[in-house]
């Protein structure tokens, strides 16, 4: 199937490993050119590199901690400064927190607030006008499963993606005029580097080990009984940003292995 992305020029942050590592391979391998952020300089630019080299696009690496403002906007300057457009905006960055309510400092709030919310906003707001310049274009919000079934030991990341979801419904139906479609994704059970985190710091607490904390989570809450591969979502991206999904406006798509207990 011809997605017709061929061209397309495509921000994707946290793009330099896992879920959007996989997305930014998913789109240059259809041809669309990359601008990739990361906190990790050295591991963004190998990231970039091993994009460039594999699929022979254009891709641009850019240094940036999204939970900080003035970052996000030095990003939108170097990209305001050299593209005329982009078409494609996957907000993805962000991270699993490990805390209790009771426990967690006003800091630790306003960290996962500004990388998982405030970040969407701000580099949305700075996007959206290079797609009006053109007439139109995608956005794509990484949530979570966990904005609808939480998991106990993180709810600052519970509250945040949820949060994450509603801004995208509203930012959709604001900006669905100008012929840009906002969606959101959420992911189940991913086989990234922040799961075997989370599993080595649980599982150690269990006495187990980190591949024996995740077979167990897999298991006891998929029908699937695994985890998904980061490619494996990247696909339902790839999709939804292309002129095939030009009806998906508004919704949220779970990608979950069965994971989700209720009916949505």
């Amino acid at each position: 199937m011809d997605l017709n992305l061929k061209n397309k020029t495509v921000v994707i942050t946290g793009g330099s490993v896992g879920i959007g590592n996989a997305i930014a391979h998913g789109f240059a391998k259809e041809g669309a050119n990359i601008i990739i952020c990361a906190r990790d300089k050295e591991r963004m630019n190998s990231a970039a590199k091993e994009l460039e080299k594999l699929h022979k696009v254009k891709v641009t690496a850019i240094t940036a901690d999204l939970s900080k403002a003035d970052d996000i906007d030095n990003m939108l300057r170097q990209i305001q400064n050299s593209f005329d457009g982009v078409d494609i905006l996957i907000n993805n960055a962000g991270m699993g927190s490990e805390e209790t309510i009771m426990e967690a400092k006003d800091e630790k709030w306003d960290y996962y607030w500004n990388l998982h919310v405030m970040a969407a906003v701000r580099l949305s707001r700075g996007i959206i006008p290079l797609m009006i310049k053109q007439g139109g274009g995608a956005i794509l919000n990484t949530a979570s499963i966990c904005a609808k079934q939480p998991l106990y030991y993180e709810p600052i990341y519970n509250t945040t993606k949820a949060a994450l979801v509603m801004f995208s419904k509203c930012l959709a139906n604001e900006v669905i005029p100008f012929n840009i479609r906002v969606n959101t994704v959420n992911p189940g059970l991913v086989l990234t580097p922040d799961w075997k985190k989370t599993a080595t710091i649980l599982g150690e607490k269990e006495g187990i080990t980190a591949d024996q904390y995740l077979d167990r989570i897999a298991v006891d809450n998929t029908p699937i009984k695994r985890f998904a591969s980061p490619e494996e979502i990247a696909n339902l991206y790839l999709f939804l940003c292309s002129d095939k999904a030009s009806y998906c406006v508004g919704s949220t798509y779970y990608i979950d292995g069965g994971w989700l207990k209720v009916i949505d």
